[in-house]
């Protein structure tokens, strides 16, 4: 059998009044709250070092990879000199060849934006609830569910 949580009463009052118990519920409900506050701090604090490591490591392979483009059109352009074309036109078809790359990830950056919901379903959610919080204060208190 569960043990009460209350300490036993002491002295001649064998209940608790009701301002007691209200004041005691407040005062479990504010520990609670102030101790998911304390979670959510420590598991956010555990999540930003997880982030700041994850953004440095891909800073690193961004400026890896930025290398290895430029490494990769210097062998392009001295692989198209290599095969006959002079060097000025290898160097602008390499450059040509990086500007079609970039538009074409602009292309598909301006797509995907363009897909962006903007938060429209949460907006509408958020609405509807104090449309319904404010219809609920505004409306006299009377039975939640009518009976039909």
């Amino acid at each position: 059998m569960a043990k009460p949580t209350a300490p036993p009463s002491r002295g001649s009052d064998s209940e608790k009044s009701l301002g007691d118990l209200v004041a005691q519920a407040v005062k479990d409900v504010t520990q609670l709250v102030r101790f998911e506050l304390d979670l959510a701090k420590l598991e956010l604090r555990a999540d930003a070092r997880r982030l700041g490591l994850a953004a440095a490591l891909l800073a690193i392979a961004a400026m890896s990879g930025c290398l290895v483009l430029v490494l990769a059109c210097f062998a392009l352009a001295y692989g198209l000199i290599t095969i006959g074309i002079w060097s000025w036109a290898a160097f602008l078809i390499v450059a040509g060849g990086c500007v079609l790359l970039a538009a074409l990830v602009i292309l598909v950056v301006v797509i995907k934006v363009r897909g962006l919901s903007g938060l429209r379903e949460t907006r509408k959610t958020v609405h509807e609830d104090f449309a319904m919080l404010k219809r609920d204060e505004e409306s006299p208190a009377g039975p939640a569910v009518e009976a039909g």
